[in-house]
């Protein structure tokens, strides 16, 4: 394996096929030392919330060593600092055994703080939190989302106007330290590590073909039991809806139907919708990386636009 690239990522908007894509480059790996994937998922580090994080199946998980999937309690919060140690961590474990890591997911902020470096964002100040919280309350997330606008524009341009965490978190750091919280990500760009990572994107030309995989999707885990899992995390009697975990794309609708007596279609029908919501903000978020090594997530040959963007990546640097 080739000891002077990092890793190799893939990337992409939700139910674009980056599983598949990255079982099938391991599989080909196999001959050269083998792989090993570092989830890149702010949703699969929960146990216990396999249905409708659409977590990889059994038989996935163990046809490719796994990183980063089933590691923390829905209780517990886990962030992208803290992903990035882990990765890093994980990337020369892997190295060690001669396996190549591929960074596989859709959280762009995991990566972002991966690829561009940590920085020096104070911790979170709970009065300041409770006096926005309170706030917004009052006037609405959206309301806010426009302070943000005035004070941070490029982060109020990647954050939707009901993101009520980041919108929350870029005000309390504004308001904690007068500084924007994209300044601190530009800060952390100049100590950034100097990793050789490609970093391959699956991204659809029509934006149809991924509204429908996303639609067929949601209907599977629905028939797979997800309202039942959300009833199983709901009955521990310890979480709630304002945790990390149960904001997550689809159990944060499922909690708020279960609460107010939705039906499962209407259930279904918000999950999508949001899933849609969050795809569209990933495909904001990738675009805005120029290096990145699109691939055609729709087209016929997508897998095979994979394998030779990644062996071209490999042959390139030995």
């Amino acid at each position: 394996m080739n000891p002077s690239l990092d890793a190799i990522a893939i990337v992409g908007p939700t139910a674009s096929g980056k599983t598949a894509a990255a079982l099938t480059l391991a599989q080909v790996l196999q001959a050269q030392g083998g792989a090993e994937i570092i989830s890149v998922d702010s949703a699969l580090v929960y146990r216990g919330m396999d249905i409708g994080t659409a977590k990889p199946s059994r038989e996935e998980l163990a046809a490719v060593p796994h990183h980063l999937i089933d590691t923390i309690d829905p209780l517990q919060s886990y962030s992208a600092a803290e992903f990035a140690r882990d990765a890093t961590r994980l990337i020369g474990e892997i190295h060690a055994r001669g396996r190549m890591p591929l960074l596989v997911g859709g959280t762009m902020l995991y990566l972002k703080a991966l690829l561009e470096g940590l920085n020096d964002i104070p911790a979170a100040d709970p009065q300041v939190r409770e006096a926005i919280q309170a706030r917004a309350e009052q006037v609405g997330w959206p309301a806010l989302h426009a302070e943000l606008q005035q004070v941070d524009p490029v982060t109020a341009a990647r954050l939707a106007p009901g993101d009520s965490q980041r919108v929350g978190r870029a005000l309390e750091v504004w308001t904690a330290t007068g500084r924007t919280l994209s300044s601190f990500h530009q800060s952390a760009k100049a100590t950034a590590p100097d990793w050789h990572i490609p970093v391959l994107s699956l991204e659809p030309m029509d934006r149809t073909w991924l509204h429908q995989r996303i639609a067929q999707r949601f209907e599977l885990m629905m028939a797979q039991g997800f309202i039942h899992e959300v009833r199983q995390l709901r009955a521990r009697g310890d979480l709630t809806p304002d945790l990390p975990s149960m904001r997550c794309v689809g159990y944060r609708q499922a909690w708020q139907g279960l609460d107010e007596g939705w039906s499962e279609k209407e259930i279904a029908d918000r999950g999508i919708f949001a899933t849609r919501q969050l795809a569209k903000r990933q495909i904001t978020w990738l675009r805005s990386m120029d290096s990145r090594h699109v691939i055609t997530a729709d087209a016929p040959d997508a897998l095979a636009q994979v394998l030779q963007t990644a062996l071209n990546a490999l042959s390139h640097t030995r």
